[in-house]
């Protein structure tokens, strides 16, 4: 077996399927009171998503608000929202 092919099947054994994901969004207040929601990104690791809160703190309007980030966790292919709801 070649070098090439040693390794090329030792990058393949080492692939780890994505079962989670991190989701980084920023939300502040408007005048009027109600939220404004950006999604920033979907991020493979928490790590990554971290970076991305950094990056979009030094631009304009972040940097005005900067506690406004969240960082959810999700599995994938699971529900979230396991109710219904009421509109009233």
């Amino acid at each position: 077996m070649s070098l090439k092919h040693q390794i090329s099947t030792w990058i393949h054994t080492q692939e780890v399927a994505v079962t989670r994901v991190f989701v980084v969004q920023h939300v502040h207040l408007l005048p009027d009171g109600t939220e404004d929601v950006k999604l920033i990104g979907v991020y493979s690791t928490k790590k990554s998503a971290g970076e991305a809160v950094e990056r979009a703190r030094t631009h304009e309007g972040f940097k005005a608000a900067p506690n406004g980030f969240a960082v959810d966790e999700y599995v994938l292919d699971e529900d979230e929202w396991k109710e219904g709801f009421v509109t009233c």
